[in-house]
Formats: C-alpha cells, sequence, structure tokens
C-alpha cells in the first residue's frame, strides 16, 4: 500500500509539472503522457488526481490553479494543501494534522525528502507523528515544515 501511495504522490508532482510546462488538452493526453514518464495511470485515477489537485480547465486545456503554477518543481506541491496544523509533543516529536484520508500522502513525501533530522514517520488517516533525536532537530524540522506548508 506504501508503494500505491508513493506512486500517487509522484504521479500527482509529474501532473503539476506536465501541465505547468506544457499544453494539455484533456485527460486522455495526460494518461499517455504520464505512461510515457513510467507512470501508471488511468482516465479515473487521473480524473480523481486533477479534481484533488484543483486543476481547471480553461478553454481546451489545463491550468493550474495560480498559487501552484510557481510551485510544480517543487516535490511537496502535491500534498502542499493537506496540512492543517504542525504542532510539537514532548522534545522529538512532530504532530501533523492533515485532511481525511491524506496523513499517508503527506508521509511518504516526508519519508522521500530524507531530511537528517528525521528518524521517522507513523500515520493514520489525519494525522503524522514525526520523531526527531533531539530538540534541536525538532525545531530544524519544525520550520522546515512551516516554510514547505505556509503554516
Amino acid at each position: 500500500m506504501a508503494a500505491e501511495i508513493h506512486q500517487s504522490v509522484a504521479r500527482r508532482a509529474a501532473i503539476l509539472r506536465i501541465i505547468g510546462e506544457s499544453t494539455v488538452r484533456n485527460q486522455d493526453e495526460l494518461v499517455k503522457i504520464l505512461h510515457k514518464q513510467g507512470f501508471d495511470a488511468t482516465q479515473s485515477s487521473v480524473s480523481r488526481d486533477l479534481r484533488e489537485l484543483r486543476v481547471a480547465k480553461a478553454g481546451d486545456r489545463y491550468i493550474l490553479p495560480a498559487q501552484d503554477a510557481a510551485a510544480a518543481d517543487n516535490p511537496f506541491a502535491a500534498v502542499s494543501r493537506f496540512v492543517l496544523e504542525i504542532k510539537t509533543a514532548g522534545t522529538s516529536l512532530t504532530v501533523l494534522k492533515t485532511t481525511t484520508g491524506t496523513a499517508q500522502s503527506v508521509a511518504v513525501a516526508i519519508d522521500s525528502s530524507d531530511w537528517s533530522e528525521v528518524v521517522g514517520t507513523i500515520s493514520g488517516d489525519d494525522t503524522i507523528f514525526i520523531a526527531t533525536d533531539e530538540p534541536k532537530d525538532q525545531k530544524k524540522l519544525r520550520e522546515r515544515l512551516r516554510g514547505i506548508f505556509g503554516i
């Protein structure tokens, strides 16, 4: 299941990049481009991704929401809207609250980032626990997360 979630996050990041860099006229065209780039994609998965990413159709092509156009190269772009709150618990635990059903996608993005301050993550449906070794690592992580998620 983690591989499927990682695939979804990576596919969504690719969709943002593709739409930001080229003209895509329909979902079938986007599915073909994704296949060429090595992604498993169907019309229904692409439809769901476009809805989650809030991609709009303007005339005969897809466009990114204004705030996402500059973020198309950001590996967290596909999950940036999911994080609602960042809290700390003690000196080595950071807790992220997310929209329902998105915690695993955000955790996969954090795990893939390979940040030295992160020991590991545990995610549920709408909550992520991130362990750090020391208070200074927790502070560094909190600042990094606030910058990424704008919280």
